[in-house]
């Protein structure tokens, strides 16, 4: 149809997904799950282009202050920003809060429906499943053990099953990679 806008599955998707099933796993409720996996996507892509702080300034390489309890909420060994101004465990980055229905608008929708979508999930909790708690609660052994070595061919898979264009899989790498 003429001006429908195209879905892409990405390694963003990926992540937002497998990230909102790592949480679940170990404890969230969905909605909590689903603010928690676009949370944590949206933090992967902000840390692979360089945080950026007031005045363009990189904030990488400071000594990160100790998470405080009363507005961070830790997830195995890996911790994300509460919203404070709600009852419900949602997360905020960047002065935003995900919340499941920015989840359905970011990451769902790209697979063309709830339907379809719920397919995918069920595939992602199967996957975690499959991973001891140790894994995911380290937020480091479940980006190289979980998500790297599978997400281009999930990118691919869920591209191809969900009638969406494929995003980050198969773009030839950038050179001096």
């Amino acid at each position: 149809m003429p001006g429908a806008p195209v879905r892409r599955i990405t390694r963003f998707t990926v992540m937002a997904t497998l990230q909102a099933a790592r949480a679940l796993r170990l404890g969230l409720n969905e909605r909590s799950a689903f603010s928690w996996g676009l949370n944590r996507a949206i933090f992967y892509a902000a840390a692979k282009r360089g945080f950026k702080g007031p005045g363009g300034e990189s904030k990488t390489g400071e000594p990160a202050p100790p998470p405080d309890p009363r507005t961070t909420y830790m997830l195995g060994e890996d911790f994300a920003y509460r919203d404070p101004h709600r009852t419900e465990l949602y997360f905020t980055i960047g002065g935003e809060t995900q919340t499941e229905q920015e989840f359905e608008r970011q990451v769902a929708a790209r697979f063309g429906g709830e339907t379809q979508f719920r397919e995918a999930w069920k595939e992602a909790l199967a996957l975690v499943e499959g991973f001891d708690e140790e894994v995911l609660k380290s937020g480091s052994r479940f980006y190289s053990e979980v998500y790297k070595p599978r997400r281009d061919a999930l990118v691919t898979e869920w591209a191809g099953r969900f009638g969406a264009t494929a995003g980050a899989a198969g773009r030839s790498p950038r050179p001096g990679r």
